[in-house]
């Protein structure tokens, strides 16, 4: 099966580490067949300090070649993309950012639901009630995902239903949030990482969540399982366990495997249900 990460940081982002050197060789040692960079994007305006500045980009790039040139030889192909966060009004901005590189993907993420502090950064501690008890904040960040899908702008989503970070969710049945969401990805053709981060985080539970992946297997809608890993020995950790569910969703009826073709004419790896 064809094991692939395109969802990995650099410390550009400000809380990641290690070399693209190690990176590379973590990726050949799993016996990975791409290796995605995917960095969180610059914003047009300062919202944290947690991300590149938009004046960093030719760093970004230097550090995408040097795994590049740490693979050569190998089997292993390096993927470049950016993690975008989808804002108010950042439409403009992401059309920007994807000319300034032959990017083979971009990833649309939400970590904000207004412009207050980030609402899964552990260092605003405040931010850890976000979604308990509380619908409208459900409410608005799938509103917000939906938006974020009917755009068009990106090739695949990251982590849909952080918001669940916290361990926190509405009562009742959460499909009415999900729905909307599904239908315009199914619309749109566009693809969801099973993020493994959130087994690690206080949800104990994959993003997204086994109803929204079952759906997404349902209606077909492809999969790639991503690590979100911020150092070398993350990357494409709990993999197998990421497939493991797919097809313990999919009925153990063995998963389709497919390229699915991107913003540049490359592919990515992508599951769907059988």
């Amino acid at each position: 099966m064809h094991r692939c990460d395109y969802h990995t940081h650099t410390p550009l982002c400000h809380h990641a580490e290690g070399e693209p050197e190690a990176f590379v060789q973590r990726a050949l040692e799993l016996g990975l067949c791409e290796y995605g960079i995917a960095d969180h994007a610059p914003t047009p305006h300062y919202y944290d300090d947690w991300r590149m500045l938009r004046e960093e980009l030719p760093a970004y790039i230097s550090w995408v070649e040097r795994a590049k040139a740490a693979a050569a030889g190998s089997d292993l192909r390096i993927r470049v993309g950016l993690e975008c966060d989808w804002l108010p009004g950042c439409e403009s901005w992401i059309e920007e950012l994807s000319g300034l590189y032959n990017w083979d993907y971009l990833i649309g993420s939400i970590h904000y639901i207004s412009t207050d502090d980030s609402f899964d950064n552990p260092i605003y501690s405040q931010r850890a009630s976000i979604g308990k008890n509380n619908a409208e904040d459900w409410h608005n960040y799938w509103q917000r995902a939906g938006d974020m899908v009917k755009s068009g702008l990106f090739d695949f989503y990251g982590h849909l239903d952080i918001i669940k970070i916290w361990g926190h969710y509405p009562e009742g049945d959460l499909m009415p949030y999900y729905a909307p969401v599904l239908d315009a990805l199914q619309a749109d053709d566009g693809a969801v990482e099973l993020n493994v981060a959130g087994w690690l985080k206080p949800c104990a539970e994959q993003y997204p969540s086994e109803a929204f992946l079952a759906e997404l297997l349902a209606r077909k809608i492809p999969i790639c399982v991503n690590s979100d890993a911020h150092a070398p020995e993350q990357v494409s950790r709990l993999w197998e366990d990421g497939i493991a569910l797919l097809q313990r969703l999919n009925g153990n009826k063995p998963l389709l495997c497919s390229p699915m073709p991107t913003r540049n004419g490359s592919n990515i790896i992508t599951f769907q249900g059988s």
